[in-house]
């Protein structure tokens, strides 16, 4: 039937091995994270191979604003994938459709709001960064037109997160790909004007962004309309594009404080980053070197993450908390093995991953493998953490983790950097990441056994339930 799960690609949650289907969600996910990092990595260098430094940081002023206007929607989309997942693990075919329908207005209308401001205020938001003046005509060129894919952008980062939270994470990996090889293609055609593309220069790279980001959402609507998809909103169902009260204001308590971990954990990094740089610039470029590679180190808890939080809230939903522990520890088991076989792979080729980014015969090398060799560990503890917070999250239990993460940046990782740097030196620094992982592990643990997340509710009364499409 086309209006089954089977038939639509997407996994119900609640049934089946726990470990293949959470590993088979986990690895789509992850292939994302490595594609996007891909893709950013292409650009940045046909930007700077292309038209030059100013160009380059240009962009990366652009981006870095773009990073954060989309960052503060991050968590609302997070919320809306876990009240999906719950609807769909309680067969609330409806409360999953209300979800959507709330989103899909409330994300326009924002974008829409930001798109404007932005285009009018660009040259404005750029001088406020301290954008330097040789790039300042080249980023608000760019930034002008990046704002027009912000409606795309947000749209598509919500049915991303809306399909993960429906079992889904083959569909966004395919789309993503798509997007990818016409992002990467185009941009040297609309940077030179190679063909019968006009030359735009930087903004080139810009509409190479813009152009890929429409047209894959345009093709994914397509195929969720062509494939019937369950979430799908048919011409009988567009009031549920009205925004529903008490939907919305879920989206928002529980979402502004998924959003608010992002900031600390940036915020938490750019004082780290103050601290670096009193040790010279040879350290500043070596610590540079190690975020590079740690962001890949990272990917495996995000991707074990967001597989687990989508499977835990479809079995919340369901009120199956056997299988949500089961979840936990099974995606507890697949950060620790995946994190430290890239910590280990970075180990061994340490000297030729930081020579990539430093210079084969760079003196920074020798520090940033030291560097390391102390903080890369840390990342296998941040993992384990990260999983309790998704499970957590699963259930709307979204204040705890935020407190907890606070708690492990601010009142202990950023303190014993400072208070220890005169006696440690730059040591303080990196010995502060492994003991700000072991105290969110800790926290994390005692609040994940004490039970009070499972309490938590996102909507506190579920309305008629429209059930889910059988499987036969």
């Amino acid at each position: 039937m086309p209006g089954t799960l089977a038939a639509h690609g997407s996994v119900q949650l609640t049934e089946g091995p726990i470990a293949r289907t959470l590993l088979v969600f986990t690895l789509p996910t992850l292939a994302s994270s490595v594609l996007q990092s891909i893709n950013a990595s292409v650009n940045t260098a046909w930007i700077g191979r292309l038209l030059g430094e100013d160009a380059l940081s240009a962009s990366a002023n652009a981006n870095s604003l773009i990073f954060l206007l989309l960052s503060a929607v991050f968590g609302l989309g997070l919320a809306a994938t876990v009240l999906i997942g719950q609807s769909l693990g309680a067969q609330d075919l409806a409360q999953a459709k209300r979800t959507v329908g709330t989103s899909i207005t409330f994300f326009s209308g924002l974008s829409l709001v930001f798109c404007v401001l932005g285009s009018v205020f660009a040259p404005e938001i750029l001088v406020a960064m301290g954008t330097p003046p040789a790039s300042l005509p080249l980023a608000a060129a760019y930034l002008r037109v990046t704002f027009s894919a912000l409606p795309g952008m947000y749209l598509y980062s919500f049915a991303v997160m809306a399909l993960r939270g429906a079992g889904d994470a083959e569909t966004p990996l395919k789309f993503l790909m798509l997007s990818v090889g016409l992002d990467v293609a185009l941009n040297p055609c609309l940077i030179l004007g190679l063909g019968p593309f006009p030359r735009l220069g930087i903004a080139g790279s810009a509409a190479a962004s813009v152009l890929a980001q429409w047209i894959c959402l345009a093709a994914l609507v397509w195929d969720l309309y062509r494939k019937q998809h369950f979430l799908r909103l048919t011409r009988d169902e567009w009031h549920y594009l009205a925004p529903d009260p008490s939907t919305l204001r879920a989206l928002l308590l529980k979402g502004i404080p998924m959003g608010l971990q992002v900031i600390v954990v940036s915020s938490s990094m750019l004082a780290v980053i103050s601290l670096v740089n009193r040790f010279g610039s040879r350290t500043a470029a070596a610590y540079g070197a190690c975020l590079q590679l740690w962001s890949y180190i990272q990917m495996p808890a995000f991707a074990v993450g967001s597989a687990v939080s989508a499977m835990a809230a479809q079995n919340v939903g369901a009120r199956l908390w056997a299988r949500v522990a089961r979840i936990t520890q099974v995606g507890i088991l697949y950060n620790v093995l995946l994190t430290t076989s890239l910590v280990l792979l970075i180990r061994f080729a340490s000297h030729r991953a930081f020579g990539f980014f430093l210079g084969d015969n760079s003196a920074a090398i020798l520090i940033a493998e030291h560097i390391s060799s102390i903080v890369s560990w840390s990342f296998v503890l941040f993992g384990v953490s990260f999983v309790l917070s998704s499970v957590m999250r699963a259930t709307g239990a979204v204040v705890a983790p935020l407190v907890i993460l606070f708690v492990a940046l601010w009142l202990v990782r950023i303190p014993f950097a400072h208070l220890l740097a005169s006696r440690l030196h730059e040591n303080a620094i990196w010995w502060s990441f492994p003991l700000g992982s072991a105290v969110s592990v800790a926290l994390s643990w005692l609040y994940y056994a004490s039970g009070h997340w499972r309490r938590a509710q996102l909507i506190a009364e579920r309305r008629t339930v429209r059930p889910l499409p059988s499987r036969e």
